[in-house]
């Protein structure tokens, strides 16, 4: 069971990130006034200010953001004051050059970026919790603060550790996991290619090999350790923080990244989740917008689902504002007017409220010149700041859809051992990427809002009943934990949609000698015979389902009955198991389970959702073209319905019931325009 979130905003509130080390002190408080002006009353400060505030070693001087937060006060600006630890000081790293990370082949990353450190030096660790310690303990009580950002995108930039401090580290993680070197070699399957340790200083972090290809079960622990070493780096911090700060203040991180199980992190060591959501990376030049995914920036909102997984209202702290790039790399365009709405929206309709946008003001100097804030180089007012003072008059008149929860009858399960299995596994990887890629797609473009869901070992059936279907693209990976909280969720009445390859690896990522899907196959009454990907030279696979032809995917388990009360409901089409098994469908209880050998495509996730019943679940009130996303959220019986238009042209919606249009309190019905990345409230 997933502990409850401790700390959640009251009212809709707009922020910015501001770093007044960067400005002329002269600047500050117009800077502020002019934010309070356009509905902007927190600022987040210091995230990369170390030098700030420990000028030398032990030298500590508070004296330039005690000037700073004088102001603030005087101003009546809330603060969220960042931990500066994300960037050490140009003296630590040339005293204590073992705080470096590392690249694969052991060569240090120098001074000169950011995120140039590991969690596992022993003297890093030390002057961060000084550091740490002495901030709380100075800014603990101060009035202007509301909340505490630990560090800054941990694990951002560079999510694998290869210092010496961490292959230390990492030999403890795994005497403590496997006690013994014996259960180690066989864990990893160390036999094959003369792997075999007998002693637990032979043992390293990943190393350059040929092909740069390394032990998948020893890849798979290391990733796992990474994730622990960050949330052991983050709860070092909250820990301290938590003697010092006031008891209505919130401790948050800023993410999500990779090699981390952002979950536990905020079970463990936060009180709200933040996010950085910049959905102009789908435009950026680098990614290549020529051929970019259909969905552009609209893919976002994939990104705020799996936020919610973590907090269900959480906020954001860096909101595209402008256009994003360094001098080193990413160009891309400025947002288009009405784009900072969309995609302000995009967030709170997702579960955001609170929306920080980065930042105030354009840096003019460093390597983000071309991450651009609100405010250009000029400082002069322009159309972003009268964007962001339009989102201010929308919070407001939305502002009782505060603490509102998103509404979902559809989930799509997601658990951190497949997610890293599919890292150094190719052949997972493609199908999970391509599956949940395009689960996503159907769900947008049919209009059915669906929730991410990571499931654990923890997690318990009643969890999980308030999804009527729930699809498990390719659980490779599977324990008798989460295959029993499956059987128990099935067995009252839910219903479960399996992909290819489930059940094929135990939690070490070795494949088991058992058909698949292994541990679920007394659920599904089936097993799998044989599989392959659907080659470049065949021709796309489909299956013959009632009196359609639905495509399969790019990989096609052939499937077989195992159970008298399982029902075949669609056989392969072509290809050398025409006629064989593509979809099987087994009652248990009051639910069922679907056993899927094929890969999730729009069309077949489609088919999928209608069948089940989930499909379209609002069509009946309101008919909306493909462009346009529906976001449902409810509160006290109220439900709120965010209409998010994504096309560069106007789209027609048809309101088949009258609906308040929350911007101005007026009913409305039929059809109504929507201008080039319009966002509407109805409820």
């Amino acid at each position: 069971m997933r502990k409850a979130q401790t700390y959640k905003w009251n009212q809709m509130e707009l922020g910015t990130c501001y770093y007044p080390e960067h400005w002329d002190s002269k600047l500050w408080g117009e800077d502020l006034r002019r934010m309070k002006e356009n509905g902007i009353f927190t600022i987040r400060i210091a995230e990369f200010a170390w030098n700030k505030f420990e000028p030398q070693e032990g030298v500590f001087n508070f004296e330039f953001f005690d000037k700073f937060m004088e102001i603030a006060v005087d101003e009546g600006m809330k603060v969220i004051l960042g931990t500066p630890t994300a960037t050490p000081p140009v003296w630590l790293t040339e005293k204590y050059p073992e705080v470096l990370n590392c690249r694969m082949d052991g060569s240090p990353f120098y001074h000169g970026m950011r995120r140039h450190y590991n969690y596992n030096s022993k003297i890093y660790q030390e002057l961060s919790a000084r550091i740490v310690d002495k901030m709380a303990a100075h800014y603990g009580a101060h009035p202007a603060i509301i909340g505490w950002q630990i560090d800054n995108e941990l694990n951002c930039e560079v999510d694998e550790f290869y210092s010496e401090s961490d292959t230390l580290a990492f030999r403890e993680f795994l005497k403590k996991k496997y006690l013994s070197l014996e259960k180690l070699n066989t864990a990893w399957g160390t036999i094959v290619w003369n792997q075999t340790y007998n002693a637990w200083e032979e043992i390293y972090v990943p190393r350059t090999t040929i092909h740069n290809s390394t032990n998948p079960h020893q890849t798979l622990d290391y990733i796992r350790f990474v994730s622990e070493s960050a949330i052991a780096f983050c709860k070092m911090q909250s820990d301290i923080i938590r003697k010092y700060k006031k008891a209505d203040d919130f401790i948050t991180t800023n993410g999500m990244f990779g090699n981390l199980d952002n979950h536990k992190m905020q079970d463990q060591c936060l009180d709200v989740y933040t996010y950085d959501s910049y959905p102009n990376f789908a435009f950026c030049l680098e990614e290549n917008p020529l051929n970019s995914d259909d969905l552009n920036d609209r893919k976002w909102s994939r990104n705020l689902m799996e936020v919610r997984s973590i907090c269900p209202h959480f906020g954001i702290m860096e909101q595209q504002s402008g256009a994003n790039g360094w001098n080193t790399r990413m160009e891309a365009p400025a947002p288009k007017p009405g784009q900072m709405m969309l995609w302000a929206m995009q967030s709170i309709a997702h579960g955001a409220d609170y929306v920080s946008f980065f930042r105030w003001r354009t840096a003019t100097v460093g390597t983000e010149i071309y991450w651009h804030g609100i405010l250009d180089y000029d400082n002069r007012d322009n159309r972003k700041l009268t964007e962001v003072r339009q989102i201010w008059e929308r919070t407001k008149a939305i502002g009782e859809m505060v603490g509102a929860e998103y509404q979902a009858s559809v989930a799509m399960l997601q658990d951190y051992d497949n997610t890293w299995d599919s890292q150094v596994d190719v052949w997972h990887k493609r199908l999970k990427k391509q599956s949940e890629k395009e689960i996503f797609v159907a769900f947008q473009i049919n209009h059915t809002p669906m929730d991410i869901f990571n499931i654990t070992d923890e997690t318990q059936w009643e969890e999980l009943a308030k999804y009527s279907v729930l699809i498990y693209p390719h659980a490779l990976i599977l324990n008798e934990k989460k295959v029993h909280t499956l059987e128990t969720y099935v067995q009252n009445g839910g219903i479960l949609v399996l992909g290819s390859r489930t059940g094929q690896k135990d939690e070490n990522g070795q494949c088991v000698m058992t058909p698949m899907p292994g541990l679920l196959a007394s659920l599904t009454g089936t097993n799998v015979r044989e599989y392959t990907f659907v080659g470049p030279a065949d021709k796309a696979v489909t299956m013959v389902w009632g009196d359609k032809s639905v495509d399969t995917g790019v990989f096609n388990d052939i499937l077989e009955v195992a159970s008298p009360d399982a029902q075949v409901l669609a056989v392969y089409e072509n290809n050398y198991y025409s006629g064989s098994s593509a979809l099987i469908e087994r009652k248990e209880g009051k639910g069922k389970v679907l056993h899927f050998g094929g890969t999730f495509t729009r069309e077949n996730t489609k088919e999928l959702m209608d069948y089940t019943g989930v499909l379209s679940p609002y069509a009946s009130l309101i008919e909306l073209p493909e462009s346009c996303e529906i976001v449902v959220r409810k509160k006290d019986g109220v439900e709120y319905y965010i209409v998010l238009n994504f096309a560069a042209e106007e789209q027609v919606i048809n309101l088949k019931s009258s609906l308040v249009d929350m911007d101005t309190k007026e009913e409305v019905a039929g059809k109504i325009m929507l201008q080039a990345y319009e966002t509407r409230v109805f409820c």
